[in-house]
Formats: C-alpha cells, sequence, structure tokens
C-alpha cells in the first residue's frame, strides 16, 4: 500500500501523548555533569565598569564563573555577520543579554549564585521604539528597495491617492520546550559533542567551533527532536549553545543549561515589530493604479536574520495583488531590545498585512467591500510580481471561489448585517481573505539537503537527513517518501535524530522548505539503492525484501547511499530590485465571522472556513494541522498576543500571566479546514507543496472581521469611513475603537502630558 498521500498518524504522536518523548533535556545525566546559569544584563544601554563573581564563587556547589577571558577562540558571533558578543566585554546593548555564567553541581545552586553576582554598570542613552530611531536616524545598513513601473504617473492618473499609516506588534514564540543544550567534552583531540534543542544543528557546530578556536570535524552536534520552535530556534541557540560550549571546555565536564520561560522570554527576542507608511493611487472602481509602501522593522540590538526578514517582507507588501506601479522601501532600525529573529512567516505576514491595510482602506474610501476590491486586484496566470517573477500555476481564484462557495459568504453577510440591525452592544463581522506566498529560501545557497539512507542485512531501514523534527511531522513525511521509493511499509524504516556526523553542512529547518529539500534528498538516494538492488530482484523476481538485501550484502554491494538536492531557485538581485527569490508560490484562501461585545471589547470566532493549496499532499492529517495550527497562531499574532516593554526596555510580559497566547476557547467555534483538489506541483518531491507559513497569512480573515464588526458599532454613532486599527487588535484597541458614549470619557492623552509606564516597541 502506498503510504504517500495517505493521514498516517504523526510517529511521535503516541510517545508525545504519553510522556515518552524525549527532548534535549530529557537525556540522561551524565557522570560529572555541572548545571550552567547566565548572569543577565539588567541595563538596556551601558558600560560595564566592573563584575564581581567572588560571592557566587562561595556558594556551595560552584565550580566555576565563565565569561569573555575564558573563550578560546572568537567571543563574536552572529546569524550572519558577527555584531555579538557571547559573553558581553565591555558594553551591552540590551537587557537580558548575557554577562557571565555560573557552572554548579545543580541548576537550583547555580541560580542561587548568579544572582550573587555584581555588576556596575555607567549608562548610556537608549532607543526602544521604531520612531525613536526614526527620528535618531537609527538603521543597520542601507535600506532594501524594489522599484517597478512609474509610480508618479500612476498616482497623476489615479481618481483618488490616499495615504496612511499601521503598526503591528510583535510576537513570543512560546514555544513548550524552552532552549536547552548539553555539551559533553569527549576527553581527546578537543571533540565536542552537542545536544541542543535548534532547528539548525550544523550551525551550532560551525559556531561552536569558531568560538573554541577547532575544526569543524572536532564537533558533533545532535538534535532528538523539538518541542515546537516556530522560527525561534533557527539562530538564537547561539546564546546558549555557544556560553554552554565555552563552560563545558573551561570546566572539562559536561554541562547542561535549560532556560526557565522567564528568562528564555527576556533573552531570545520574537518577531519584528513593524510600522507601514503607504500611499495608494487607484480609480473609482477601485482598481490599483499605484502603491508606495515604506517598511520600518524594529531589529533589536543586532541583525541576526533582520535583512532576510525584511526582504521577505518587501516581496511579499503586494500580497496577491498585481500593482503595476510600485515603490517598496524597507529599513531595519536599530534599537536596544534582545534582537528580533526568525518567526514563522520570516517577514511575510508583515509584508501581507501591509497590502491588507491599504487594501481596506481603500474599500473604505469608495463605500464598497474590501472583498470586492481584492477580486478586482488579483494576480492572473502569466503575470509579473513587483520584483518581475512570474505567477505560474496560480490557483488563487480556486482557493477563493471555493472558499466562497464552502463558507456561504453572500448568505451569511445577509444574515451579519440583519443581526447587527437588531442588536446595539454586540456586533457581528464577516471577512474572506487570501494570500500568495513564496516558498524558498530567499538565499540562494541555502536551497540544498543532504539524505543518508542506510539498509541492513536484515532489511530494515534507517533515514538521516538534514531537516529537524519540531512537532511539524517532518520525520513522518521523509518515511512516507522512503516507503513509496523502496516500496517498503513504514515499520520497516525509521529515523533516529539529526546529526551532523550523519548529514553535514545542513540548512536550517526553515521557510516551509523542509520537506521539498529533504524529500528529494531522501528520493535521490533511495533511486540510488534501488538501482544497486535491481539485479537482485530481476535474478529472483519472487523473493521478498529481504532476499534481495541479504544477496547484495553477500555479493559486497554496498547498502549505504547518500542523497543530495538543490533546488533551481534564481535568487534575487537587490542591486537592480528583481529576480525569481523563490521555487513557487502557495496560494489558500479564508473567511472568518466574528461577534464582539462592544462594551468590554472582547469577541468570539464564530466561524473560520479554509481552502487551502498544498498540491498532492504527502499526508493530509498533517497537513490540515499544519494549516489549522498555524491558523490559530497567527491569529494570536493579530489579536491577542502583544509584547509590552517597560520605559527602561525591560520586558513586562514575560510569561503567560501577562503574554496571552489562543487557548481552546479561542478557537473558532465552527472550523472547517479543506484541501484544493487537483493541483499537483511540478516542483517539489511527490507533488506536494510547502504548508508550514502560509496558513498563519490567513489569520488576517479574522482581523478584518474584527474591523468591521467595528465599523459597525461606529455606525451606530454616526461614525462612517476608515478608521486606524493596529495590530492586535486586543479587547482594549477594540473597546475603544467602538465610539459611543463611555469612550468619549476618556479621550487619549496628549504625548508629553504624562510618563508612560510602558513602551510598545
Amino acid at each position: 500500500m502506498d503510504a504517500v498521500g495517505r493521514p498516517i498518524v504523526h510517529l511521535s504522536a503516541m510517545k508525545q501523548a504519553t510522556g515518552e518523548a524525549l527532548y534535549a533535556d530529557d537525556m540522561p545525566k551524565y557522570e560529572g555533569e555541572l548545571y550552567l546559569c547566565l548572569v543577565l544584563s539588567t541595563k538596556a544601554h551601558a558600560r560595564i565598569k566592573s563584575v564581581d563573581a567572588s560571592q557566587a564563587l562561595k556558594v556551595s556547589g560552584v565550580r566555576a564563573y565563565v565569561d569573555h577571558r575564558d573563550v578560546p577562540g572568537t567571543n563574536r558571533v552572529g546569524a550572519i555577520i558577527y555584531d555579538e558578543e557571547i559573553f558581553a566585554s565591555e558594553q551591552v546593548v540590551c537587557q537580558g543579554q548575557v554577562i557571565g555564567g555560573v557552572v554548579a553541581d545543580t541548576q537550583a545552586n547555580a541560580q542561587k549564585a548568579a544572582k550573587l553576582v555584581r555588576i556596575d554598570y555607567e549608562e548610556l542613552a537608549a532607543i526602544f521604539t521604531i520612531e525613536e530611531a526614526i527620528e535618531a536616524e537609527s538603521y543597520y545598513d542601507k535600506p532594501l528597495t524594489v522599484d517597478t513601473g512609474d509610480i508618479e504617473a500612476g498616482f497623476i492618473q489615479s481618481d483618488h491617492v490616499i495615504e496612511g499609516e499601521w503598526r503591528m506588534g510583535g510576537q513570543e514564540h512560546f514555544y513548550l520546550e524552552t532552549q536547552a543544550c548539553i555539551a559533553i567534552p569527549k576527553g581527546e583531540d578537543d571533540e565536542m559533542e552537542i545536544i541542543s534543542s535548534s532547528q539548525a544543528p550544523s550551525k551550532v557546530q560551525m559556531m561552536a567551533a569558531k568560538v573554541l578556536g577547532v575544526p569543524a570535524n572536532r564537533i558533533v552536534s545532535k538534535v532528538k527532536r523539538m518541542g515546537g520552535a516556530f522560527g525561534g530556534k533557527e539562530t538564537r541557540f547561539i546564546i546558549i549553545t555557544n556560553a554552554c560550549a565555552v563552560a563545558a571546555y573551561k570546566v572539562k565536564k559536561p554541562v547542561r543549561i535549560m532556560l526557565d520561560r522567564d528568562e528564555d522570554m527576556l533573552m531570545t527576542g520574537g518577531r519584528h515589530p513593524f510600522l507601514s507608511k503607504y500611499k495608494v493611487g487607484f480609480t473609482k472602481e477601485g482598481k490599483i493604479l499605484a502603491v508606495q509602501v515604506i517598511l520600518y522593522q524594529n531589529a533589536g540590538c543586532s541583525r541576526d536574520l533582520s535583512f532576510p526578514i525584511l526582504e521577505r517582507a518587501v516581496c511579499h507588501s503586494d500580497n496577491c495583488y498585481k500593482i503595476a506601479n510600485m515603490r517598496v522601501v524597507g529599513h531595519a532600525c536599530r534599537t536596544n531590545l534582545p534582537s528580533n529573529t526568525a518567526f514563522r512567516g520570516f517577514g511575510g505576514p508583515q509584508g501581507v498585512m501591509a497590502a491588507e491595510i491599504y487594501m481596506s482602506h481603500v474599500a473604505d474610501t469608495l463605500g464598497i467591500t474590501t472583498e470586492e476590491v481584492r477580486e478586482k486586484n488579483f494576480y492572473q496566470e502569466g503575470d509579473l510580481t513587483h520584483y518581475k517573477m512570474p505567477v505560474e500555476n496560480c490557483t488563487l481564484q480556486r482557493c477563493w471561489q471555493e472558499c466562497s462557495f464552502r463558507s456561504q459568504r453572500e448568505l451569511r453577510q445577509k444574515t451579519v448585517t440583519d443581526f447587527n440591525r437588531q442588536s446595539r452592544w454586540k456586533k457581528r463581522g464577516m471577512s474572506m481573505t487570501a494570500v500568495k506566498f513564496g516558498i524558498a529560501f530567499i538565499n540562494k545557497f541555502m536551497n540544498q539537503a543532504g539524505a543518508l539512507v542506510l539498509i541492513y542485512s536484515d532489511g530494515s531501514v534507517l533515514i538521516s537527513h538534514a531537516g529537524t523534527e519540531m512537532g511539524q511531522g517532518l520525520h513522518t513525511k521523509m518515511i512516507q517518501v522512503a516507503s513509496r521509493a523502496l516500496n517498503l511499509p513504514p515499520e520497516r524504516i525509521h529515523i533516529s535524530e539529526t546529526s551532523t556526523d550523519k548529514v553535514p553542512n545542513s540548512q536550517p529547518s526553515a521557510a516551509s522548505m523542509s520537506s521539498d529539500l529533504n524529500g528529494m534528498a531522501v528520493l535521490d538516494a533511495c533511486q540510488t539503492l534501488i538501482e544497486r538492488l535491481r539485479p537482485f530482484k530481476e535474478r529472483n523476481p519472487k523473493g521478498t525484501w529481504e532476499d534481495w538485501v541479504l544477496s547484495a550484502y553477500f555479493e559486497k554491494v554496498s547498502l549505504a547511499a547518500s542523497g543530495f538536492h538543490a533546488s533551481p531557485v534564481k535568487g534575487f538581485d537587490w542591486e537592480k530590485g528583481e529576480g525569481e527569490p523563490f521555487m513557487y508560490f502557495s496560494y489558500g484562501a479564508a473567511c472568518s465571522e466574528v461577534e464582539i461585545d462592544c462594551l468590554t471589547g472582547d469577541h468570539t470566532v464564530l466561524r473560520t472556513d479554509i481552502v487551502k493549496d498544498v498540491g498532492s499532499s504527502l499526508n493530509p492529517a498533517i497537513d490540515i494541522g499544519q494549516i489549522e495550527g498555524g491558523f490559530v497562531q497567527g491569529y494570536g499574532l493579530l489579536t491577542l498576543e502583544e509584547l509590552r516593554y517597560s520605559p527602561t526596555g525591560a520586558l513586562y510580559t514575560r510569561g503567560p500571566g501577562m503574554y496571552k497566547i489562543p487557548g481552546f476557547t479561542d478557537i473558532p467555534v465552527e472550523f472547517n479546514v479543506c484541501l484544493l483538489t487537483d493541483s499537483p506541483n511540478p516542483k517539489a518531491v511527490y507533488s506536494s507543496k510547502a504548508v508550514g507559513e502560509p496558513p498563519l497569512m490567513l489569520a488576517p480573515s479574522v482581523f478584518f472581521a474584527i474591523k468591521n464588526a467595528i465599523a459597525a458599532a461606529r455606525a451606530e454613532v454616526g461614525l462612517k469611513g476608515t478608521f486606524r486599527l493596529d495590530s492586535p487588535a486586543t479587547s482594549e484597541r477594540i473597546r475603544m475603537a467602538c465610539t459611543d458614549q463611555f469612550t468619549q470619557k476618556f479621550p487619549a492623552a496628549l504625548p508629553g502630558t504624562f510618563k508612560p509606564w510602558e513602551v510598545r516597541p
């Protein structure tokens, strides 16, 4: 029976449900193992005048204090550019930056001692918000620009020209398993094994080698599985793994670290807050003629992946709309917050929402529905994007039409209108949005993967590949791919872990590319093995798999094969502002209906219908789970999750007490997900399509449904037309946007007339 396309249960599901699945910190303790607790900066921007660890070293069980003086190699690290330090040496640039670490026999002793390290600072001026960065011209490098057509001519030809701005807040990854690492010195030749919770084991290996001053072949980096990652473990593990490796090198013992939730949230950054400013020209019928978008991104205290994220935001500021004349400019703002980083969507959500905001403004100006404006401007097959990439195999219209039909949108919209006519303090809204999301690493060289497939003499198969399992079902899909290629039941195939001594030079499991890249690499290795076994199958056609394998073994035929795949992504030229940075586009549509309480700002998602193009699904059960999970995570981004900082740069929302992610009751009351049929993708393994990130960008359907419900409430007091609703659309923002006799008693305070208790970056 062919395993591909079947809803096979996630291979770790039962182990995860029963608590038997092993994560980094579940690994048994090594003999003589010690624990590392990090000493963090309490200032956002300051010179370090002195560090006194004498009292910490007196605590029972403490073995050592480590800092920049103990690094045998380089203390400079970074995701792309080495603009960070493992241990701050002279200056700190954010609260939560690592200054040193205490190594002790237990976690409790290490944490107790770390609190006794005394640091004397000389404080410096700090920048926290995008607006402060703009005023101070605090940017990283030069802006990114994509320009197509003639926007000035487009504005002249337009019947209407509008301008506006909009803010999108950041988001905490809130993976269930916090960052963790175990570094094990091997006792000879400077060898070290590092077990971590990381999306990028090769990056762990290469960075540790540089930090320890040894060749990469002395470091083996392993990942069993992660308890969620969402991009937060693509690069920010460097804070943890390198400090742990240095500590282990110093004490010559295995060292373990796992961050507490408040430490993780404080130190590791999250999704980038964005400010978008736009100018749009359009006809009286709603056809967009010209758009200018300027994006400002709060990058934080280092570059990390901010520029690749900004690149994707710039490329997605059109979403799924053909705009002949368009200019997009992106700025990365340098601030004194922990460095923001990759997060599911990787700049896509910020770009998509920037587009949907100006489309909504156009509809408000014309007094028509946003759905009408969207439909008038959708991409068609063969169109060129604003960066001159052709739109091919476009299923956007099919997703939109099927979602509209399945959701009964037009009929239900009349019901919503009737409800609002009869209810004063509760209002309903509906909205339907679509997404076009580019699939690939924008950096061309990263679109590669390797695999190692081993057949043992008993016929069982072991696969190693470059991807990491973080709950998304990648290992399950890879076994399904191998099952079809080898014509074996999935039960005969196993994947144990991801390790750099099996598959070298791997790329992070990110960009929704893991199945595409690793699936093709696994397939390549399997095809090599099938060719080697072919003579034995032809010689003994009635034999079994075990017969053929054993025959090959006795005739000294290799039963190990490495596979490799490089996707033919053409890449992007930022000097010209054009290119083909993606392999293909993923499409989808969602229709959501909400009900808001105008007096409290609370809301309920009554129903969501999604139609998503995943090509020929490798595993429909896993794909639907990814769609549901991605949508709900996007819903949290746009409605519930809000990061708040003190005026001195300390994170207030540090833990579930103040930071709210979606819970069971936030899931749509009725939630329908449909996979688009008959849409094979010729550019990925077995005609499948990426599924990890695009569904998150269907959550704007909830945001704009809320906005429509607020508009119905505002109409009760004679307020019509456009209004600004920043993201997230929290209860507070919803309540105050529903202008009435109560909100008028609480006018917004003028800037400069009060001292804020918080800043929103």
